[in-house]
């Protein structure tokens, strides 16, 4: 009798504990349900909104030259070094010229030769002048034959035609002469313009190479610095926003904590692939910056970062970037008809427009999340610009980013979190 009322206790026991249990359970999950999301919220009013396109690039120089040898030989005598500052007409190199030397000779020779094939050639004209004059006499008193008369012009104009080649290639020689007294010329290389040696590619000693068709061995490059340019690649989707005489704040990596004010000089019309045919396709366009402050510590080829200003509003209403996401809308499908063994059209099908998903913001309202439809314009980095939807003033949702993207609905309880609360009371008293 004992061992039966023990059982029984114990069974008691066991269902009244589950029975806790249970009601534990569904306690936990009904407060899970009916329990406040934690939010953050910000004020919507207005502000002066600059909408940026960031880009990176290189800092270039706006005049560089590149010299080249025009003329071969050893390079006997190197007069600056990498880093001198030139100007105009400042001797930079001299090249050997023994080889032009010789040439120059050469052509001097031919054109003396030319010169006495010219006289040889006019007394051989004379003579045939004065042959055809004492034929031309006797063949009108009929004492020479007509073939006598004919050939002695057919020689008198012979020598005639001699004489011009020879002319001509007096002029030949002479040019010749003229073009290779350049080269010569060439063997001494002068600075075109004001600048400093930005690269030096060659030593004294070595052998340089120089044709008139076609660019020599590169020696050097001069470059302008008094006005530097950064050259960036712009995305071709923000290529749009960006104009002519844009503003832009540019940073230097090598040159820490100091922003460089700028303007845009030149927009690119030619398209920059890269990664053709991948995934990683890229298309960018080529803006050139031009740097407003001088810096003397700039260098060709260093790295920077640029932020274009393309457009700026101000006193519009805007709240923060984060408070503005999207809510799938419920599209209006046309019917399923297949199942009736009828088959939409492609022009039906084209004729159906998705609607895009609408971007909303939520509002708090009596400790309840109310989700608003708006319509949004231009946005920096931090906020953005609301043109339809909300009149300013409104306590709108911005934090935290899982709360706005994916629990809050419309009529979501909601608690502002208990660190915000007590910021945002601060910052609503000021």
């Amino acid at each position: 009798m004992a061992k039966k009322k023990s059982k029984k206790k114990v069974y008691i026991t066991i269902i009244t504990l589950t029975l806790i249990l249970a009601a534990i359970v569904i306690f936990i999950f009904a407060g899970k349900t009916d329990a406040a999301i934690s939010i953050s919220v910000s004020k919507a009013e207005k502000r002066t909104i600059t909408q940026t396109v960031t880009a990176i690039g290189k800092i270039e120089a706006e005049t560089e030259v590149k010299i080249s040898s025009e003329t071969s030989g050893e390079l006997v005598y190197l007069a600056v070094k990498e880093g001198d500052t030139v100007k105009a007409n400042t001797l930079l190199a001299r090249i050997k010229p023994d080889i032009i030397e010789s040439q120059l000779e050469q052509y001097k020779a031919a054109v003396e030769a030319a010169k006495v094939q010219i006289d040889a050639r006019k007394l051989a004209r004379e003579r045939a002048r004065s042959e055809l004059n004492r034929v031309s006499e006797l063949y009108a008193k009929k004492f020479a034959s007509a073939d006598e008369f004919e050939a002695a012009t057919n020689s008198f104009e012979q020598s005639e035609k001699n004489y011009q080649s020879a002319l001509y290639q007096h002029q030949q020689s002479v040019a010749t002469l003229k073009q290779i007294q350049r080269s010569a010329d060439r063997t001494t290389i002068f600075s075109p313009i004001n600048g400093i040696v930005t690269k030096l590619s060659v030593e004294k000693g070595e052998k340089v190479v120089g044709t008139a068709q076609y660019a020599g061995t590169e020696m050097m490059v001069i470059s302008d610095l008094s006005v530097m340019n950064a050259m960036v690649e712009v995305d071709e989707n923000d290529i749009v926003m960006v104009k002519i005489g844009d503003t832009a704040r540019i940073e230097i990596d090598a040159i820490q904590d100091i922003e460089y004010k700028g303007i845009v000089v030149e927009i690119g019309h030619s398209a920059i692939q890269s990664s053709l045919g991948t995934q990683d396709q890229v298309t960018n366009f080529k803006v050139k910056i031009r740097l407003l402050d001088q810096e003397a510590r700039l260098r060709p080829g260093m790295s920077c970062n640029v932020d274009v200003e393309t457009e700026t509003r101000e006193n519009v209403l805007a709240v923060p970037l984060q408070s503005v996401t999207v809510r799938e809308s419920k599209l209006e499908a046309a019917p399923d008809v297949r199942s009736q063994g009828i088959t939409s059209t492609d022009d039906e099908s084209k004729k159906r427009k998705v609607e895009r998903p609408p971007s909303v913001v939520f509002v708090k309202e009596n400790q309840k999340a109310k989700m608003i439809t708006v319509k949004t314009g231009i946005s920096d980095n931090t906020f953005i610009e609301i043109t339809d939807g909300l009149k300013g003033g409104e306590e709108v949702v911005s934090g935290s980013y899982m709360a706005i993207s994916k629990l809050l609905k419309d009529g979501s309880a909601i608690k502002i979190d208990s660190l915000h609360k007590k910021k945002f009371s601060e910052e609503k008293a000021q």
